[in-house]
């Protein structure tokens, strides 16, 4: 079969490419002219061009395809509202738009774990949880947080996505990462709580609540098996690590394998005031570099975040092949190797 994939040029995208190339898939990658190809060297792939917010861009680039696996999006807890709708929620449908013009009945995109929430929670989330993405942050009626314009618009999504899927007989596969690190990555945070730790005697943190991931190339299985699957209607897959492990443990290892200690925890009520205080500076004015604290990024790191990925393994005999340790020490190989620590 001919597969086509959005975003490969991304983190994630990049690692699904690598992985079905493994596998001999026909691989045809849809990509903006801008996009940088620095990780497609020496790979055989056909590339066709066109923004996913631009229908008219991309509705011939899907003759002679057989399968989409869409994961380009607008991912980031800083920007514009408008940005986020536009590729989360507009890009997405104008790909299944795509895909029932050329009479494409099966897909798979890629959602969030957050679309189930991400606050503080004593509950392991699964995919029958409801779908209630947006974070109440102080005084969030009025001062928005950027990290919900992500949130909600992966759930806005979501649920168009579903609908739209539902009204046209398409077989809609919905997998739903949770927080991912890899070679590679730049945007998720672990390359920035790396780039700060390393810096500071002291950083946001707390040792009692838990916090799900997934290594990059484990999540390019899940999509592999998906695909291989070819399931009937809609499905939707949380993906991530067998389990949440404490979020102090997961960066203790990932700063021993950088090769420095951990900087010491700060307690939240020192930290959150400092957050709120930058992400209002840079809101009013319009500073398009996001702060290093905001208050999402603060409540992350106290927040007991669990999910559960049993129905993964029973349907789509998913499971972890990369445990914390020999992942982080692919990541931060890759990192030395081409300098960027």
């Amino acid at each position: 079969m001919s597969v086509l994939i959005t975003g490969g040029s991304g983190f994630i995208g990049s690692h699904v490419v690598d992985y079905f190339l493994s596998k001999k898939i026909d691989l045809t990658c849809l990509v903006r002219k801008k996009s940088s190809l620095d990780f497609f060297n020496n790979k055989k792939v056909n590339f066709v061009f066109g923004d996913i917010r631009n229908y008219k861009s991309i509705k011939d680039n899907f003759k002679n395809i057989d399968f989409v696996i869409h994961i380009a999006g607008h991912s980031s807890d800083w920007g514009f509202y408008k940005d986020f709708y536009e590729t989360n929620v507009e890009g997405t449908l104008n790909i299944l738009k795509a895909c029932r013009e050329n009479s494409i009945f099966n897909a798979i995109i890629t959602s969030s774990c957050s679309v189930y929430g991400e606050e503080n929670s004593k509950y392991i989330k699964n995919e029958e949880f409801e779908n209630n993405s947006h974070y109440k942050y102080f005084l969030d009626r009025i001062f928005p947080s950027r990290m919900n314009y992500y949130r909600d618009t992966k759930k806005t999504a979501k649920q168009e996505a579903v609908n739209f899927a539902m009204r046209n007989n398409i077989n809609l596969t919905i997998i739903e990462p949770v927080w991912v690190y890899g070679e590679r990555e730049f945007n998720t945070g672990f390359y920035e709580y790396l780039k700060t730790a390393k810096l500071l005697p002291f950083i946001q943190g707390y040792r009692k609540n838990k916090f799900h991931v997934i290594y990059a190339q484990d999540l390019a299985i899940a999509f592999y098996l998906a695909y291989k699957k070819k399931l009937k209607g809609i499905n939707s897959f949380i993906i991530g690590n067998d389990r949440a492990d404490f979020m102090d443990q997961i960066f203790t290892l990932f700063c021993k394998e950088a090769g420095f200690k951990k900087p010491n925890n700060l307690p939240k009520f020192i930290v959150y005031p400092i957050g709120f205080i930058l992400e209002l500076l840079y809101t009013i004015l319009s500073i398009k570099k996001p702060p290093i604290l905001t208050r999402a990024r603060v409540n992350m790191f106290y927040d007991n975040i669990e999910y559960s990925i049993e129905k993964a393994k029973k349907i789509l005999g998913f499971k972890q092949e990369t445990s914390l340790e020999d992942g982080f020490k692919k990541t931060l190989s890759w990192y030395r190797k081409n300098k960027y620590i």
